[in-house]
């Protein structure tokens, strides 16, 4: 088992290569779902402006008259 791990004297490259591969791996899975979550707020966020400013153009405020 000690020799499976010391990977024939390479462990020091191989190991962290693995660590590397599994960061990335882990980061292409949570990067479009934050994306998603962030467009999402935002899409929100701009069709209440655009409904806050259709309400405004129904009704004109009574104090500008």
């Amino acid at each position: 088992m000690h020799a499976f791990f010391a990977m024939g004297g390479y462990a020091a490259y191989v190991w962290p290569a693995y660590g590397v591969f599994f960061i990335v791996l882990l980061a292409d899975w949570l990067v479009p779902h934050f994306r998603r979550r962030r467009l999402l707020r935002e899409l929100r966020e701009r069709i209440a402006r655009q409904d806050a400013r259709k309400e405004r153009a129904i009704r004109p405020s009574t104090a500008s008259s």
